[in-house]
């Protein structure tokens, strides 16, 4: 029969059929056949796409767009040209107004460890990490608006509603304990950051990947047994809600919010155990708490350096994510609460250094010491930079999301790298230019996932952490 014909009669139509059925058929085996062998990843198994370099993850944030050239890239462009005119940009209106003349930093720079890095003298606890530390100089944002900025750097995107890195590597990479959360937010006492709870949420993903927000100056509620439940009551009562809860939620397939509920409530009765021992620092000896400085005099310091312990005890415990905050939203004096210094940088940022460096510093010291570095991921993270400039009637500086600095330590890193640059002046990445796209690629390579095949289907598209971009910074790794 010639296929070409214009014969339409049914017996040809019956045969293209038979035909095409077989096809199809054939090209299914020949599918089935190219996947045999392949690595059949599942999400929430700890499987991964590749061998990962690291286990767990620690995200360290500092709300208020902490300044890059104030911590962590040495500019002495500015320092020549203090006071003059930015080149160029001499009548540039940023986020607050207009913008005066460059502003050198208020503190001298001093070279650390072997690599000779040049990091801020107010940083002298931070300094002895450089060596391993890669700093990621010429990142950029899509927005500089605090709210935005904060969820642009934790979920990808610069709107509510999407997934927070550590609710997709809960997802993808699942629980190492049974006792504690997979994922875990520590806010700092001072409170939320920008934006609040939408920096850890499960956007999409499985109400069950959000983060359990738990800090040292929050106790988890509710978890001792009252005097007139015994302890055999208690442990009925637990199983016949257990055997309701499944019965209900085999009911409702689809309802993820009652699945993440069912899971909360008996995780929430294991830690009736495990939380009062996680949070115990009297257990802590005295050296550890001198370490960390949580017996300052300075109550912010304090607790945020029992903040520090927490993360690392909830770290070798088997917490999968943990994040935790140095500072909080914005208040009604810019750089009271977070790194926001419009006004008066010099000021506000040595309130906030001494709070920051210590206990940060022995946090880092001390996962080293027990052997976690090898397989934790440690990112330090701020939603934006600053500008080089003063801002117009001010020693501040206002908000610059053309170019900052995040950094990486850890497990698969290459210790004492600097990837990209600001210019001369800190005002623009201008080698190598990062996005957070980039910088989570090469998160998630690390723990041994591929960036691009970790993906939740809604609204009818592949949705990533990465969106539709990123790629692997080879650079920064061992």
């Amino acid at each position: 029969m010639d296929p070409y014909s214009n014969d339409y009669s049914r017996r040809r139509f019956l045969g293209n059929v038979t035909t095409g059925l077989m096809g199809i058929g054939l090209s299914h085996l020949l599918g089935m056949k190219s996947l045999a062998g392949r690595n059949t990843w599942k999400p929430g198994a700890g499987l991964t796409h590749m061998k990962p370099r690291a286990k767990r993850v620690l995200q360290i944030f500092c709300p208020g767009a902490a300044s890059h050239m104030d911590l962590w890239e040495h500019k002495p462009m500015l320092e020549k040209y203090d006071r003059q005119p930015l080149p160029g940009e001499e009548n540039f209106v940023s986020f607050q107004g207009k913008n005066g003349p460059l502003m050198r930093s208020p503190w001298d720079f001093k070279p650390a460890g072997e690599s000779g890095k040049m990091i801020s003298s107010m940083l002298p606890h931070m300094a002895r990490h450089v060596d391993d530390i890669a700093f990621f100089h010429g990142m950029k944002s899509k927005t500089n608006t605090h709210g935005p900025g904060c969820v642009f750097v934790n979920t990808g995107h610069a709107t509510e509603g999407f997934p927070s890195a550590g609710a997709w590597i809960s997802y993808a990479l699942g629980s190492m304990t049974e006792d504690l959360p997979t994922y875990v937010a520590i806010p700092d006492i001072r409170g939320e950051p920008p934006n609040g709870k939408a920096n850890w949420s499960n956007g999409f993903l499985p109400a069950r990947h959000q983060a359990i927000v738990m800090a040292a100056h929050q106790p988890v509620r509710n978890l001792q047994r009252p005097d007139e439940v015994g302890r055999q009551e208690e442990r009925d009562t637990h199983e016949l809600l257990r055997f309701l809860n499944e019965k209900h939620a085999s009911l409702q397939p689809d309802e993820t919010e009652l699945r993440a509920r069912i899971s909360a409530y008996e995780l929430a009765g294991r830690m009736q155990v495990s939380a009062p021992q996680v949070t115990d620092f009297k257990s802590e000896p005295r050296h550890i708490h001198q370490l960390y400085g949580s017996d300052s005099h300075n109550e912010l310091k304090a607790a945020y350096a029992r903040n520090c312990i927490l993360a690392r005890r909830l770290l070798e415990r088997g917490v999968r994510y943990v994040n935790l905050y140095c500072a909080s939203r914005a208040s009604g004096v810019d750089g009271l609460l977070n790194w926001d210094a419009h006004k008066t940088l010099q000021a506000d940022y040595e309130r906030h250094f001494p709070i920051f460096d210590q206990p940060t510093a022995a946090l880092l010291t001390d996962l080293k010491q027990r052997g976690m570095m090898e397989d934790t991921l440690v990112l330090w993270t701020t939603e934006f930079g600053r500008m080089p400039t003063r801002q117009h009637g001010t020693v501040g500086r206002d908000h610059n999301p053309d170019g900052f600095t995040l950094w990486m330590m850890g497990g698969g890193v290459k210790g004492g790298a600097s990837y990209g640059a600001t210019d001369d002046f800190g005002r623009r990445a201008e080698i190598n230019p990062t996005t957070i796209w980039e910088f989570y690629s090469t998160v998630l390579h690390i723990l041994g996932l591929d960036y691009q095949q970790l993906s939740w289907y809604h609204d009818g598209l592949d949705r990533r952490l990465t969106d539709v971009h990123g790629h692997v910074i080879e650079e920064v790794l061992l």
